[in-house]
């Protein structure tokens, strides 16, 4: 709510009047109005509903839609000069057949310095070429082939770049599954791949994809405790200075939501609740996009994992079921992207089972398992068919549930007993659940789960991302 009221409330006089009227013309009444209260008015979200005549769950929608509206308004601001930019270079062939030499030349020029105001290299490399050839006689030639050269290296080494982050997020996703170290040692070597890259150029732009790589590496790979390590909240700085100064980029539009991210994640890792409260509010309310659309550019499957640790720490595991129905309302989830699908699942299944829905959890983890293969990832397989066999002992499912543990005690004697030792733990937990003997029941399970989290392993398992607790006990008892 507060990133709304803030982008509303600087908003120009005439940016907020197009707004409005459009969305008074699109028979948005509702929206127009919530757009007026938040930018004239002090009203508590009480109030706006009430005065616009909503519930919570309308509310909620509104305050999405308007927030998407004025985003597409704004990128279509941000985008109309560079399009008129782009329109221009289309034209540069027809310039150079029509125009005299000298104007010719003081029109490229003057388009060069515009296209560099927008960073735009792959159209940058276009006039250098032209110039190049415009100046074939002149002494000016040499200088406008090494300028071409540098931009057409300039432009590969940002193209390199990009491939890098996507490969780097893509493995990073295979060794949370996985936990091996040879990923491990992967994810190291792309950063150092990164860092090469980033020290060809004095580039804000490879700073930044570089920036958003480093961070997150810091944050969930390998701390970086070196006197040479420039501190992350450094770097928060930095990159914001070069989104204000680059405002119309539209990269750097959207890339602004991967850095809020960051900052919530940098700051939730280091305990600071305010500061992470704060971008929450931001990240929660476009989470549905993030994890969508920003793959390329950070993992953000780990933003579901965060939100089911603040969850548990606030005390709100309850709230997320029906929250999720709202911020998950149209989302498709990419089933290619495995790792992204298993998280995405996972969380939905907890969320499940905290508002006490087994049958829907378990529904979802087999829709899952019928859909993509985790053979691949055995350790992140037994994982899941654990979490299902909670959900079916909570169901009292007594036949499901024997052979989906006899499944699973297979594959731990293939995996070693020794790597499963929380697993054989939570086995005896569910199976002492379902013994009709009540007497001592709770007890024992209690004495299971003083065990089990001293035994949680390293690698990625669902069971850290819900309280081993008497509300476990009483789930597991009754």
């Amino acid at each position: 709510m507060s990133k709304l009221k803030n982008i509303i409330k600087q908003l120009s006089e005439k940016d907020y009047a197009a707004i409005y009227d459009s969305l008074m013309q699109s028979n948005a009444e509702k929206s127009a109005y919530l757009l007026k209260y938040m930018r004239e008015k002090q009203l508590s979200d009480a109030k706006v509903m009430e005065a616009l005549e909503v519930n919570s769950n309308a509310y909620y929608t509104l305050r999405s839609r308007l927030n998407q509206k004025i985003e597409e308004y704004l990128l279509q601001q941000m985008e109309s000069p560079r399009t008129t930019l782009i329109k221009k270079v289309a034209t540069i062939n027809e310039i150079l057949f029509t125009k005299k030499n000298a104007i010719a030349i003081a029109t490229l020029k003057k388009l060069e310095k515009e296209l560099i105001d927008y960073d735009l290299s792959n159209e940058l490399t276009i006039v250098y070429k032209t110039l190049k050839k415009l100046n074939i006689n002149t002494t000016d030639h040499f200088m406008y082939s090494q300028l071409y050269n540098k931009h057409v290296a300039y432009m590969l080494a940002l193209d390199k770049a990009e491939d890098l982050l996507a490969e780097y997020f893509k493995k990073y996703g295979n060794f949370l599954l996985s936990n091996n170290e040879t990923d491990k040692l992967g994810l190291t070597i792309l950063k150092q791949e990164m860092e090469n890259v980033a020290k060809l150029y004095q580039s804000h732009r490879l700073y930044v994809y570089q920036s958003a790589l480093n961070v997150f590496h810091r944050l969930y790979v390998e701390a970086d405790n070196s006197e040479d390590a420039e501190p992350i909240e450094t770097i928060f700085t930095k990159v914001q200075m070069i989104f204000d100064q680059y405002y119309m980029d539209a990269i750097y539009y959207h890339l602004i939501l991967v850095f809020d991210y960051l900052r919530m994640e940098y700051y939730f890792r280091n305990n600071d609740v305010r500061q992470s409260e704060k971008y929450f509010e931001d990240v929660n309310e476009s989470i549905a996009t993030l994890v969508t659309n920003y793959n390329l550019y950070t993992f953000t499957p780990q933003a579901l994992l965060t939100k089911l640790l603040r969850a548990s720490r606030m005390n709100e595991e309850v709230n997320l079921y029906e929250e999720n129905k709202k911020l998950f309302e149209d989302f498709e989830v990419d089933k290619n992207n495995t790792a992204l699908y298993t998280i995405y699942i996972t969380y939905r299944a907890i969320s499940c089972y905290h508002s006490n829905r087994f049958d829907e959890a378990a529904r979802m983890i087999n829709n899952m398992l019928n859909d993509i293969s985790l053979k691949k990832t055995p350790f992140t397989f037994l994982e899941i068919k654990l979490l299902l066999a909670l959900q079916y002992c909570l169901m009292k499912e007594q036949d499901l549930f024997n052979q989906l543990i006899n499944s699973i005690q297979r594959q731990v004697r293939l995996l070693g007993k020794e790597d499963c030792v929380h697993v054989m733990i939570f086995i005896k937990i569910m199976k002492i659940s379902l013994n009709e003997a009540k007497k001592g029941k709770a007890t024992k399970i209690q004495g299971q789960l003083s065990k089990l989290t001293k035994v949680m392993p390293v690698y990625y398992t669902p069971l850290r991302y819900f309280k081993l607790d008497e509300t476990l006990v009483t789930r597991l008892v009754g």
